[in-house]
C-alpha cells in the first residue's frame, strides 16, 4: 500500500500547498480522500487522471476539503470516452453538496453536451452516504469509516484502510476522540491534520485562534499515534505551514509523546505503507 499526499495545506492559501487532498494505493485501488484546492492538478502531477479513480471519500463538507469537487467531477465526465460513474462516499450531506455543485455547473454542462455529438450523458455520480462504523469493499481493499470530532462540523469521518496485508488511517480534521483511538488502533501509517499550537496563539486574531478547539495540536497528534501503537505517524494540513527549516521542530513536539516514525507531510509526497 502506498500513500500519495496530493494537498497538504489549508485554508490559508499557499503557492507550494494545494487543499486537502490524499490519495490512497492498494489492493489494485485507487481512492481519494477529500477534494480541496488543486486536487486535479495535483492528481496530473501524481501521473492521474480523474478517470483513473476507482473511488472518492470524502471526511467532511467543510469548503476547504471539497472546493475542487467540481472540478474532480467535470473532468472526469469531459475526458471519459463512454459513461464512467464516480463512485463517492461521505458523510451524510454529501448527496446534497453534489446536487447542488452540478446545478451550479448546469451551464457548463449543457455548453458541452450541445457542443460535442458523442457526449450524450450527464455527469454520473453514484453517492453513498455512510455512517459511522460501516465498511467499504472495493476489491482486494476493505475501509471502515468512524466518527470523529470536528464540532460543531457534524458529521464528519475518519477512514481506516486496509490492503495487501496492512493498514493506513486517514483521520481528516478531528480532536482526540473513541472513533479516532478505534481507527487508529495497531495501524502501520495514520494520516492527520495538525495545528502547532504556539504558533497559532501567536496570531493576533480571535477567528485563527478558533481553530485549536477543533483540530488535533502536534502534542494530541502523538498522544493519539502513541495510544494506538501506529507505525508511522503523517503530518498533514498543517496549520500555519512550517516554514523551510523548521520541520525538525514539528517532529520534536511530536516526539515528546510518541517514539514511532513522524514525517512532516509535503506535497506529492510518497508514503510506503509497510
Amino acid at each position: 500500500m502506498e500513500i500519495v499526499l496530493l494537498g497538504t495545506g489549508s485554508p490559508i492559501p499557499d503557492p507550494g500547498r494545494a487543499g486537502p487532498a490524499t490519495l490512497v494505493l492498494g489492493g489494485g485501488q485507487r481512492v481519494l480522500v477529500d477534494a480541496g484546492r488543486g486536487v486535479v492538478m495535483r492528481l496530473a502531477a501524481a501521473g492521474l487522471f480523474p478517470g483513473m479513480l476507482d473511488a472518492v471519500l470524502l471526511t467532511h463538507l467543510h469548503s476547504d476539503h471539497v472546493t475542487d469537487l467540481n472540478d474532480l467531477i467535470t473532468t472526469r465526465w469531459a475526458m471519459s470516452p463512454v459513461e464512467h460513474p464516480l463512485k463517492l462516499y461521505g458523510p451524510v450531506g454529501t448527496a446534497q453538496v453534489v446536487r447542488s455543485t452540478l446545478e451550479a455547473f448546469a451551464p457548463d454542462i449543457s455548453y458541452r453536451l450541445a457542443h460535442h455529438d458523442d457526449l450524450t450523458w450527464q455527469p454520473p455520480v453514484e453517492v453513498v452516504e455512510l455512517s459511522a462504523g460501516q465498511v467499504v469493499e472495493l476489491g482486494a481493499m476493505t475501509i471502515r469509516s468512524e466518527a470523529t470530532d470536528h464540532a460543531p462540523v457534524h458529521p464528519t469521518l475518519g477512514y481506516r484502510f486496509e490492503a495487501e496485508g496492512t493498514s493506513a488511517v486517514i483521520a481528516g480534521d478531528t480532536v482526540p476522540c473513541a472513533g479516532l483511538d478505534q481507527l487508529v488502533a495497531g495501524a502501520a501509517c495514520y494520516v492527520q491534520t495538525v495545528v502547532r499550537r504556539s504558533l497559532v496563539e501567536a496570531i493576533p486574531m480571535p477567528r485563527f485562534h478558533d481553530v485549536l478547539d477543533y483540530h488535533s495540536d502536534l502534542a494530541q497528534a502523538g498522544q493519539t499515534a502513541a495510544k494506538g501503537q501506529v507505525g508511522t505517524l503523517v503530518l498533514t494540513h498543517l496549520v500555519p505551514a512550517p516554514a523551510p527549516g523548521t520541520e525538525g521542530e514539528w517532529i520534536a513536539e511530536v516526539a515528546e509523546h510518541f517514539s514511532g516514525g513522524v514525517i512532516v507531510g509535503e506535497d506529492l509526497l510518497r508514503v510506503a505503507v509497510g
